[in-house]
């Protein structure tokens, strides 16, 4: 992996400009993008730190609160912009298990100071009771600021007298105009659902919700979030010169976190206020069982982690890299980790799978596949044994088969009982697992029931995945938090649910009549910052065994297909079951055979959140775009071969009809290099193209 970054004096304007407001003397201070399309300015109005946000002219975050509490100092108000530095950031790196391989980054950067204007604190030991000592100190807040991405954090210094500090709020906040409405999901209670599992990022989401609607559990929502800012750009003009109505467009705002390691915490968006605004909220008590702070145990110079918004068109929304553009990796990869493809028994088959005869079957699925891996989940241990599941591997490697084993992430903070259990969450018993998966070549686990955003838990999350490199073990999480940066991070990370996942398509009705809205949603909200492990593309009609009963699918074998390209993850466990090699068509199963799990490049083409969907995903030289539609009406949508500067003009097609039924065809473009494409709803379609 590699990267340059440095760091240069800059000819970009940015000074202390004093302007009156309120009847206060202010500061502010301005960085713009490098195409100067996107422009923050800081500002001290009324002894309070804020920023407000445009692009293109148009306001998007209108003033907001910026700030941190820590036991030592209350740093939101009586602050004043002292000093600011600006400069540009470089960053050419390669991502191997991403949406894109290779990014340049190019940002540029401002620290600004905000110092406290009351008198500093006495000494050591003379701090008010019970309280920090109220603005005595500073804080430099960096922001970096990228063509449709701005990306900040504070940096806190030194203090005079204590090595360590508890960092226990901020004020940070997004605040949107009143013609903004919300792509969001609720943060649930915590210690409720499966065995007092959640929260597990695994709620609803409601599209186009009014802006300031409440959540529903009183806890805000969980990142990413995702905000349409509606712009009115021009009036077009009427018959006989009467004025028609104004045209709107609209400007998207995906606000989330990235950088979060064992240094803090996680974090979400609070309730919001009436106004609009959003502020950052820490974990809830309740997380973790009640264990741990709130807060974060940091030492002194610290920086918190980084607050993302990617602001533009959904091009810029589903394109963004910025989760990994201000990260670096934290260890170096123990092996060469291999990515791919996987069967998993227990998406259907359910825990009853977990037997010797069931287990080998959905190996020889793999191999019959040509898939890398096979996914064993819970209960392995106390079906099969440690001996039988040595000679298991055994033969799945004799098939040219990986393996994956499941584990229990807890632990005493969820009733879970799940096996493996009490391993993950104790370093001994840890390191022995791991050493016998290293002897034996198991090539990862996939680490269930975490338990929220604390700080604890993180240091888990990084303890888990540090360990594991060292015995060449890849992670996968599920039941758990949503992944900040960690692809570029942890070497041998592949993957996180953190979404109402494919498992649901069997617990509910409900889920699988909804599975195109949620599908047409991922693309744009949660699989924009990270991977996810979603586990689907069932080829069954029914979540059942025999296939003739349970819940049943709603969406076309095309639609299946179109998710495998669109749910991004390096480590896909895919809902096949063995019966699919004669009961599921041959086109579907030959598309599945060849599509991949990395991408080069990730283009948006169209659609709407919730509504439909289209990606193209380039994997070396072959381009796959896929299509699917959650709406009553067919969604059509012209594909243009030279967009994506293809040479040729025919691709291969796997399409739905109106009856979603699935065939493969080749198509040819027109004159004008068009591919026109009718999707039905709750159906999709692929073109697959060599270049």
């Amino acid at each position: 992996m590699k990267h340059s970054l440095r760091f240069r004096g800059s000819a970009l304007f940015l000074a202390l400009l004093p302007f009156t407001a309120t009847g206060i003397m202010a500061e502010e201070a301005s960085v713009t993008s490098p195409d100067g399309k996107l422009v923050v300015v800081l500002s001290d109005t009324d002894a309070q730190p804020t920023y407000t946000v445009t692009y293109e002219g148009q306001t998007v975050i209108t003033p907001s609160p910026l700030g941190i509490r820590t036991d030592l100092h209350f740093l939101y108000t009586d602050m004043k912009l002292t000093e600011t530095k600006t400069g540009t950031v470089t960053d050419d790196y390669t991502l191997n298990r991403c949406k894109i391989s290779s990014v340049h980054y190019e940002a540029n950067q401002l620290l600004a100071t905000f110092v406290s204007t009351n008198t500093p604190a006495p000494a050591t030991g003379n701090r008010r009771p019970g309280g920090p000592r109220r603005n005595s100190g500073a804080f430099t807040i960096e922001f970096q600021v990228s063509n449709n991405n701005i990306a900040f954090r504070y940096i806190i210094p030194e203090d005079p007298d204590r090595r360590c500090a508890v960092v226990q709020s901020e004020a940070t906040s997004f605040t949107f105009p009143e013609n903004t409405t919300t792509f969001l999901t609720p943060q649930s209670h915590a210690m409720i659902g499966w065995k007092r599992s959640k929260p597990s990022y695994e709620e609803e989401y409601k599209a186009d919700a009014p802006l300031g609607a409440a959540s529903g559990y009183g806890h805000g929502y969980t990142f990413p979030c995702l905000f349409k800012v509606n712009k009115t750009t021009s009036q077009q003009a009427g018959k006989k010169g009467k004025k028609a109505a104004p045209v709107e467009e609209n400007i998207w705002v995906l606000v989330s976190e990235t950088g979060v390691d064992s240094h803090f915490c996680g974090s979400r968006l609070d309730e919001p206020t009436s106004e609009g605004r959003y502020t950052i909220a820490y974990p809830m008590m309740e997380e973790n069982n009640g264990f741990g702070s709130t807060g974060a145990q940091v030492t002194l110079p610290c920086h918190t982690p980084w607050r993302t918004l990617t602001i533009g068109g959904l091009d810029a929304i589903t394109e963004t890299t910025i989760a990994f553009d201000v990260v670096r990796p934290l260890y170096e990869p123990s092996i060469p980790y291999r990515f791919g493809r996987s069967t998993w028994s227990w998406m259907v088959w359910d825990d009853a799978s977990i037997n010797e005869k069931d287990l080998k079957a959905f190996i020889d699925l793999a191999s019959d596949l040509g898939w890398e891996y096979t996914l064993i989940d819970a209960w392995w241990d106390n079906n099969l044994g440690q001996e039988k599941m040595e000679q298991l591997i055994r033969y799945a490697r004799s098939k040219g088969v990986e393996v994956f084993l499941w584990y229990n992430s807890s632990g005493s903070w969820n009733d879970t009982t799940q096996s493996p259990v009490d391993c993950m969450s104790d370093p001994i018993a840890r390191k022995r697992a791991m050493k016998w998966m290293q002897s034996q070549g198991v090539k990862g686990i996939k680490v269930d029931f975490w338990g929220g955003d604390k700080q604890e838990t993180m240091r888990l999350y990084e303890q888990v995945l540090s360990d594991a490199n060292e015995y060449g073990i890849m992670c996968i999480f599920h039941g758990c938090t949503l992944p900040r940066g960690w692809e570029r991070m942890y070497p041998n990370y592949v993957g996180s649910e953190a979404v109402l996942a494919s498992e649901n398509l069997k617990f509910s009705q409900h889920a699988d009549d909804m599975e195109a809205f949620n599908a047409c949603l991922h693309p744009f909200i949660r699989n924009t910052v990270g991977c996810m492990e979603f586990g689907g593309s069932a080829l069954n009609k029914h979540y059942n065994r025999d296939n003739t009963h349970g819940t049943t699918r709603v969406t076309g074998d095309g639609f299946q297909l179109a998710t495998a390209v669109l749910f991004q993850n390096p480590i896909q466990n895919f809902a096949l079951t063995p019966n699919n090699l004669t009961d599921a068509p041959a086109d579907a199963i030959r598309f599945m055979k060849e599509v991949p799990t990395t991408w080069d490049e990730t283009r948006y083409l169209g659609g709407y959140p919730g509504k439909n969907a289209v990606l193209a995903r380039r994997h070396g030289t072959t381009w796959y775009v896929a299509a699917i539609n959650a709406e009553a009406t067919p969604f059509t949508f012209d594909f243009d071969f030279s967009f994506l500067n293809i040479k040729g003009n025919t691709a291969e097609c796997f399409a739905d009809d109106k009856d979603l039924s699935l065939s493969a065809s080749n198509v040819k473009a027109n004159k004008k290099g068009i591919v026109r494409l009718t999707i039905p709803k709750n159906g999709g379609t692929v073109l697959k193209i060599d270049n």
